[in-house]
């Protein structure tokens, strides 16, 4: 895993009228305040990668579909340098994902249906100076292969 990722089960609270999920609680998650909450949908196949950030940090949780969500360490003085982490999410992995700065992220849609994405973020976004970085998601540096592997 990637140093100062982390990852929490998001338990569901289910009767015969649907079901209740606790997304946040500030006990459980260290050195994190939300400023900002978005919410995005992506539809089947769509990869959206890589950006980074240099000084926020994202809570990712994935509301309906799936996703596969994958993160490189860009930090040199991090243990996890150059390592990649790869993780599902949805409704077969309900989970949160805590991406520290200076770690890229990005996301492939899986299956047949389209993927909401909600995500808290611990910055503003500043359109006049936006704290964001992009890198292509083909990327020779990370190499990560986007198929889906027969297993």
């Amino acid at each position: 895993m990637i140093e100062g990722v982390q990852i929490f089960e998001i338990k569901k609270h289910a009767d015969d009228r649907g079901f209740l999920s606790e997304l946040w609680r500030d006990s459980k998650v260290s050195k994190f305040t939300p400023k900002q909450a978005n919410f995005t949908v992506a539809h089947p196949g769509v990869i959206k990668a890589f950006h980074f950030h240099k000084r926020q940090s994202d809570l990712w949780f994935c509301t309906s579909g799936n996703l596969e969500a994958v993160l490189y360490d860009l930090r040199k003085d991090s243990k996890t340098s150059g390592a990649t982490q790869r993780i599902i999410l949805g409704e077969h992995n309900s989970a949160a994902i805590l991406i520290p700065p200076e770690v890229a992220h990005g996301y492939r849609v899986l299956g047949n249906e389209p993927a909401g994405l909600v995500y808290l973020v611990d910055q503003e976004y500043d359109p006049e100076n936006p704290d964001e970085g992009r890198i292509p998601h083909d990327d020779q540096k990370i190499a990560f292969n986007w198929e889906t592997q027969a297993r």
